[in-house]
């Protein structure tokens, strides 16, 4: 079978090693912007584009006779990629546009969470006045601010974190209009986590919870980045969650699924990934995502049992009710390295050279190959990820990799490290009143 991954980042150097152990032995081809060395080195052929180019794209999946696609980032899903694609009869085991607005209309998502009654809405709205929204802003009190559109994770401002008071909530959100409408909500306190499914338009099958470290230093201190590193335990539920909490959260993304074919008779197939925040109500949705997340990707899909290739053809083709969808029930934990100075003055065009990482696996994330040398461009650069039976193992194995990238490159060392869990636990304890 010759399949095509569009993406050139971490995440699809995840999904392309993924596919490439498949028993069936798949033919794989690539679109990336950027000669990602990991995912070149695993593919048949490779064209270097953008992947919002869709005429290009499916030009070269027609040229190649690629049989099924997965596509990793949002922004080719957001002009239609995936239509185009199966408008050519190439099946597609990612989201068509109708159905993929749930990640890049933020607006859109959340009026269809509310017309449909999907559980775990916070309060909100949505505005294009800059008057009104000043005064829901003073009616809530505590606000998060997010434009509409993709902001490739960058966007979201909340108060008491990059927003200080009401104020300076009020001057960002005004900021935004500019560029379309503002979805204004209550701001949710808890712990974040995020759960990922395979879907088929009908049925999902779930992988295991894992959280994210979106801030740049150590002690989740500094800007916000796409993600810095993560982890999940052994088994499927984080140690600060229950068992009730991931039961809730599933059902959301079932109700969801349900409800997204309702609304658009568009059915949902491919990767849906759900932020959630445990709160003293339970799971509310922080958003959804159309794809997998980076770096949550590298997490679970090593830890993938089954056939890769078997579940995205049973995504593409509504039969994954039929595919025993296995995971090992591994701890790991991923570190990101990243350039000197990221994310806001970071170095660029600097060599990465990876030394001994013993038994870590090695993702290229938003990196270039020239002249046999790998260098960085400014984004998130290298993930290194440790698998073992406990988080605490996962994380030994993933930093012994991290001290054996050389480079100008920033990463950080607490990612996964017993006190910074501990912290969630005890976060969670209180608010749950433990």
């Amino acid at each position: 079978m010759n399949i095509l991954v569009v993406g050139g980042g971490g995440r699809e150097h995840a999904i392309t090693a993924a596919i490439a152990r498949s028993r069936k032995d798949p033919s794989i081809y690539a679109v990336m912007s950027k000669k990602n060395p990991g995912i070149a080195a695993l593919c048949e052929d490779f064209l270097l584009e953008k992947e919002t180019d869709v005429e290009k794209v499916v030009e070269f999946a027609v040229s190649k006779n690629i049989e099924l696609v997965v596509v990793g980032p949002e922004a080719p899903l957001a002009v239609g990629l995936a239509d185009s694609l199966e408008e050519k009869g190439i099946s597609v085991a990612s989201p068509k546009k109708k159905v993929a607005q749930l990640e890049f209309d933020k607006a859109w998502a959340r009026n269809f969470m509310r017309n449909n009654n999907i559980a775990g809405c916070p309060v909100f709205d949505v505005f294009t006045d800059k008057d009104a929204m000043d005064a829901f802003i003073d009616e809530l009190g505590n606000v998060a601010i997010k434009p509409s559109g993709l902001t490739g994770g960058k966007g979201v401002k909340v108060m008491g974190d990059q927003l200080p008071d009401l104020e300076a909530a009020k001057k960002y959100a005004a900021g935004l209009l500019d560029q379309g409408s503002v979805v204004v909500e209550e701001n949710l306190v808890g712990e974040e986590f995020t759960l990922q499914a395979f879907v088929d338009g009908k049925h999902l099958a779930f992988m295991p919870t894992v959280q994210d470290h979106k801030r740049a230093f150590e002690n989740d201190l500094g800007p916000n980045t796409g993600g810095m590193g993560s982890y999940n335990a052994a088994g499927e539920i984080l140690p600060f969650l229950t068992e009730e909490d991931v039961e809730s959260s599933k059902q959301i993304m079932k109700d969801t699924v349900t409800a997204l074919y309702k609304e658009t008779g568009q059915e949902y197939k491919g990767t849906l990934y759900g932020q959630f925040m445990i709160t003293k109500d339970g799971p509310k949705v922080i958003e959804f995502n159309a794809r997998f997340g980076d770096p949550e990707a590298m997490n679970v899909l090593p830890l993938l049992e089954s056939d890769y290739v078997d579940i995205l053809a049973a995504m593409a083709s509504g039969t994954l009710d039929k595919v025993d969808v296995k995971f090992s029930g591994k701890a790991t934990v991923c570190k990101y390295a990243v350039p000197a100075g990221y994310p806001d003055h970071p170095t660029k065009d600097r060599e990465v050279v990876v030394g001994d990482i013993g038994d870590a696996v090695l993702f290229y994330s938003s990196v270039y190959e020239k002249d046999g040398k790998v260098c960085t461009t400014g984004s998130r650069a290298v993930a290194v990820v440790g698998i073992a039976d406990s988080i605490e193992e996962a994380e030994k194995i993933a930093q012994n990799a991290l001290e054996n990238l050389s480079g100008d490159l920033h990463y950080r060392n607490d990612i996964g490290k017993d006190f910074l869990i501990q912290r969630r636990i005890d976060h969670m304890n209180e608010i749950r009143g433990n």
